[in-house]
């Protein structure tokens, strides 16, 4: 195939294409269709609120039953603003200490591949709470991702499913309906869960380790995932590197072709002698994943020891899948056969799995 006759070079060329993509490109794109991101800015005045909110059209339609069949243009979305405001601000409801705010103005831009609303608010001193109430009317798997500019520092929370209402203070930690994180632990312990219930990255391990190789390459492969990751993981939590909506979308469509990806190179090649390199390219890929997941959780002061107990605990969960999955692969060394067509089938499931999060997550 002429997929396997290309130089290494080029396929080395393509993935880390793949990872500047995420960082450079994707400006013209749209966000996430499940992801909603709002973002208040309390920071200059005490009293008056800013809140952006950005969502693509096919969520706005949903919200305030537009009709977008044929595209979404600037006319249109200035003729609805009655239709925005019962759809959307009437079931997300900003309140200061219990008190509601109230709403001064509203205005709404076409961006080039996405929608952005705007609000003015009006709160009396206190801590700042908002509540979804749009999130049932969504299909299951809708999140909606706040960030807060206060006076006391940046908060970070996320809503999904019945945990509707976020608390935007700086001194609470952790996401609304959940259990604050305490220290090393408690990151540590997110990073195992966040592990083995993130099913891409698991698909992608499993297509990395079911071609085998000693205990040497797997090793080489798996430590070359680790510090990909760790990088891009640990450089986006210390800000140095800002991960916003439009290179999050970017991050999660580049982690379905990672999967695509090493697949197919399963399926064509015989030999992977190269495949560190490529697990190393596409875990800085992956290490975006991770830490649009750490950020979320509102790491406050602790971004040091948020940092760390999270990515330990990756590593930790990463461990467990490698020394289950070991015995398996060293079995179907001594069994040719048996590893063909475990390999064949294996490698076309993760291959299908990952051609439909990547339609997913480009087209919504």
């Amino acid at each position: 195939m002429l997929f396997s006759r290309l130089p290494m070079r080029a396929h080395l060329l393509f993935i880390f294409a793949v990872a500047s993509v995420v960082l450079f490109g994707g400006s013209s794109s749209a966000h996430d269709a499940d992801i909603v991101f709002a973002k208040i800015d309390r920071a200059a005045h005490e009293g008056s609120v800013e809140e952006k909110v950005t969502m693509t059209a096919g969520t706005l339609a949903q919200l305030a039953t537009l009709d977008v069949s044929r595209g979404l243009i600037e006319a249109e979305l200035q003729r609805a603003p009655a239709a925005i405001d019962s759809g959307v601000w009437a079931q997300m409801p900003l309140t200061s200490s219990g008190t509601p705010c109230s709403r001064a103005a509203t205005r709404a831009s076409l961006r080039e591949g996405y929608i952005e609303l705007g609000a003015t608010f009006q709160c009396a001193p206190g801590t700042l709470q908002q509540t979804f109430k749009f999130l049932p009317l969504l299909p299951p798997g809708y999140r909606v991702i706040v960030s807060a500019q206060l006076s006391s520092g940046p908060v970070q929370r996320f809503a999904e499913g019945e945990n509707q209402t976020v608390s935007l203070s700086a001194s609470a930690s952790g996401e609304a309906g959940h259990a604050p994180i305490q220290g090393l632990r408690g990151w540590f312990e997110l990073g195992v869960v966040h592990i083995f219930g993130g099913i891409d990255h698991l698909a992608f391990l499993i297509a990395l380790l079911i071609v085998g190789g000693n205990w040497r390459r797997i090793l080489l492969m798996v430590t070359a995932f680790t510090l990909a990751h760790s990088m891009t993981l640990g450089a986006t939590a210390l800000n140095l590197i800002v991960l916003d909506a439009t290179r999050q979308r970017w991050a999660e469509a580049a982690i379905a072709i990672s999967i695509v990806y090493v697949a197919l190179e399963n399926l064509v090649f015989k030999e992977h002698k190269h495949r560190a390199l490529i697990t190393f390219a596409f875990g800085l890929v992956h290490g975006f994943g991770f830490a649009s997941v750490l950020t979320s959780y509102g790491l406050g002061n602790s971004k040091l020891v948020g940092l760390l107990g999270f990515n330990l605990g990756v590593e930790a969960g990463q461990a467990c899948i490698v020394g289950c999955l070991y015995p398996l692969v060293a079995i179907l060394r001594r069994r040719p056969l048996a590893r063909l067509w475990v390999v064949r089938l294996a490698s076309l499931s993760i291959l299908s799995a990952g051609s439909y999060w990547l339609v997913e997550r480009v087209t919504g």
